[in-house]
């Protein structure tokens, strides 16, 4: 649904997308705004997207918006309602890795990957549901990983929670259907933007843990920055068709490595469930 151009703003799709600054919430700003529709642009500091309004003076608001900051939430939310009319579109962006084993990883780092990357992403998705339930319509694209289906050894926590995400976004698409508000859940794998640069922890090693798959993750993620084989602008570019087309599916994962990836888990895991199927299924009384 469409409203007509209003004063000196176009027509198009509202969206309201978390983490603006850089990498795939950069790119889908940019793809979105290219093709004509309104961005609602996003960050911490936001002096890091003043350029978008810039370049699409009309079609574009700035609003600083920390995930972890309840106020800052339900500023830039009433912000966009205010200046836009709606929101028809939430990209819930934001968010960070953390890389060590489990025993490594202190309270600390644990708590802030998940209070960004889950409940930050709960506290945006609750703020923006009550403007979709009154229009009747919405889309919530929640950025996901193939970490929140397979999860690495040295990865954990970052894991912990995007299935968490996944989980919470997979009874929400039940729950908000039949108001009109579909769910999209993205799986990249990797695509080249900071993720593995200004976005990453790594935990303070433990010594037991280098030659062992944990430690083989940390070595690797410290030199891939930059090297992803990924275009983040092809990953957006598929995301907004998605959120365009009444037959997406609720999980889209991006690129051949996350493809391969969750099809060799979801066969490993339905071979499991059959050769175990006589123990699994002989519960009754």
């Amino acid at each position: 649904m469409t409203e007509p151009a209003t004063g000196d703003r176009p027509a198009g799709r509202v969206w309201l997308i978390t983490g603006t600054s850089t990498g795939l919430g950069r790119a889908i700003a940019e793809t979105v705004l290219a093709r004509g529709d309104r961005v609602v642009a996003t960050a911490r500091d936001v002096d890091s997207v003043k350029d978008l309004a810039q370049r699409y003076p009309r079609q574009t608001v700035v609003a600083r918006l920390d995930v972890t900051d309840k106020a800052s939430v339900t500023e830039a939310v009433e912000a966009a309602i205010a200046e836009f009319g709606r929101i028809d579109v939430l990209v819930n962006n934001a968010g960070h890795g953390l890389i060590g084993a489990t025993e490594e990883l202190s309270d600390e780092q644990t708590r802030a990957v998940l209070e960004t990357n889950v409940f930050g992403v709960l506290t945006v998705t609750r703020a923006v549901l009550p403007q979709m339930r009154a229009q009747r319509h919405g889309h919530i694209v929640q950025m996901s990983s193939v970490g929140g289906v397979v999860a690495n050894p040295g990865h954990a926590i970052y894991g912990t929670s995007k299935f968490a995400l996944e989980g919470m976004s997979e009874a929400l698409a039940g729950e908000v259907a039949p108001l009109g508000i579909r769910v999209l859940i993205v799986e990249p794998g990797p695509f080249r933007t900071d993720f593995l640069g200004r976005s990453m922890v790594f935990a303070d090693p433990i010594a037991d843990y280098r030659d062992t798959p944990a430690g083989a993750l940390r070595a690797r993620f410290a030199t891939q920055d930059g090297t992803q084989p990924n275009d983040p602008r092809r990953a957006a570019e598929a995301i907004v068709d998605a959120v365009g087309n009444d037959r997406a599916p609720l999980r889209l994962p991006l690129g051949p490595e996350a493809v391969e990836r969750i099809r060799a888990k979801l066969q490993r895991q339905l071979s499991d469930l059959q050769e175990w199927e006589s123990v699994s299924v002989d519960t009754r009384y």
